[in-house]
């Protein structure tokens, strides 16, 4: 596939990734307003752009280029049409209902320069943020405490989630939250207007009715990939993406469906499954007894799906055609460390070449059970970026892997 991506493989050596450096958008988190953001705490901002400045750098000292998400999509949108149209997809999904606020978050955003604009959507903007005004309808009148025109968008910084890239293809997420969903717009406008990435070859778009996210999607060779159904993508997703993605187009010959529980803490299958070495795995011990799996192949060109009653590390050997794969449990044998790891994004690693992975510091059990096993692990703190609930995983988006 002719792409200016290329990702086959979660262990390939990695070369170019996109983040997007914590901004303001933390600071307009508020306690009573947190479950509507999916946060349970609220970040410093200080520290946690501390944080993540050196898990960019420690990125550039593995060799991999770190490009940053609203530096491309400012490169994307520049021109004074592709500016206004971005604006007014961006209103559409809000969803302001009180009369003539729609025009005047127009009129704001287009008159901020396009890097501050794009700033401002993900920062969110405040109703003093507009100014104030004369009382003309009756809602103006109607004392309405919540201070924002426009939500903040806080979890952006999981890069992960709104857009993944398979082979040399792009897929752009339909979001399980509404709260989420406007962060796919950036993907959409960096992949149809972008002069590098413009011709990028879309696998999905973020219009499909069923939920899928990044971080349930895993590609774990050059003919096969891991998605999981869990509490943010939805069955149907997995079903039809599989449909597009085995074909000779993209070498994808299986899709491996791992149906995990669906709760908060295991939100996606990168919370407690990724993939550290070509036939390595860290895990988090206690989803096993609930985990069931399913190849999805395609036979005489019909989709076929087969209930799978192997274990999951046999599932995932059979899928990769290895004799076997090496399951490394989050927090070893101790049930009080696997949760308090995993809690913490213990199992959400990103590798950086195949055995070499960056992963938060205050992970300890795990980090060292994976060095035991022969990972290079680059520890990075997270005592902020750990608020949000996600790893160096969640937090990166690979866009070339060797």
């Amino acid at each position: 596939m002719d792409s200016p991506i290329r990702v086959k493989s979660e262990v390939g050596t990695l070369k170019r990734v996109l983040l997007h450096r914590p901004g303001q958008e933390l600071e307009n988190l508020m306690p009573q307003y947190l479950s509507r953001q999916l946060f349970e705490d609220i970040p410093y901002l200080v520290h946690a752009r501390e944080e993540h400045d050196e898990f960019a750098e420690t990125l550039r000292q593995s060799g991999v280029e770190v490009v940053y998400l609203l530096d491309l999509v400012a490169e994307a949108v520049k021109e004074p049409a592709v500016k206004e149209q971005i604006v007014s997809d961006f209103i559409s999904e809000i969803g302001i209902s009180a009369r003539g606020v729609e025009e005047r978050v127009r009129e704001y955003l287009l008159n901020l320069p396009v890097p501050q604009m794009l700033a401002s959507m993900v920062r969110g903007v405040r109703k003093s943020d507009l100014g104030s005004r004369e009382p003309i309808h009756l809602v103006d009148y109607i004392d309405d405490a919540y201070p924002f025109f426009v939500d903040p968008m806080p979890n952006l910084y999981f890069t992960r989630d709104p857009f993944f890239m398979i082979d040399g293809g792009v897929c752009i997420s339909s979001m399980a939250n509404n709260v989420r969903a406007r962060e796919t717009l950036f993907g959409q406008y960096l992949f149809t207007h972008h002069p590098f990435y413009k011709n990028t070859p879309m696998l999905h778009a973020r219009t499909d009715p069923f939920s899928i996210e990044g971080g349930d999607v895993l590609v774990l060779s050059p003919e096969a990939v891991a998605i999981g159904i869990s509490q943010r993508t939805d069955p149907h997703a997995v079903e039809a993406l599989a449909k597009r993605l085995i074909c000779e187009e993209t070498g994808i010959q299986r899709v491996l469906a791992i149906d995990i529980p669906k709760t908060r803490s295991y939100m996606h299958l990168d919370t407690v499954m990724t993939m550290v070495d070509v036939d390595k795995f860290t895990i988090h011990p206690s989803i096993l007894p609930a985990v069931r799996t399913f190849l999805l192949r395609k036979k005489d060109g019909a989709l076929v799906i087969e209930p799978q009653k192997r274990k999951l590390a046999e599932s995932l050997a059979e899928t990769l055609h290895l004799d076997k794969v090496t399951m490394i449990h989050c927090g070893g044998t101790s049930a009080i460390d696997a949760a308090r790891e995993q809690w913490n994004d213990g199992t959400n690693t990103l590798a950086v070449a195949p055995g070499e992975v960056i992963a938060f510091s205050r992970n300890y059990v795990t980090n060292g059970i994976l060095r035991e096993h022969g990972v290079k692990v680059h520890e990075i703190p997270s005592a902020e970026l750990s608020r949000g609930r996600g790893g160096p995983r969640c937090m990166s988006m690979p866009l070339w892997r060797e």
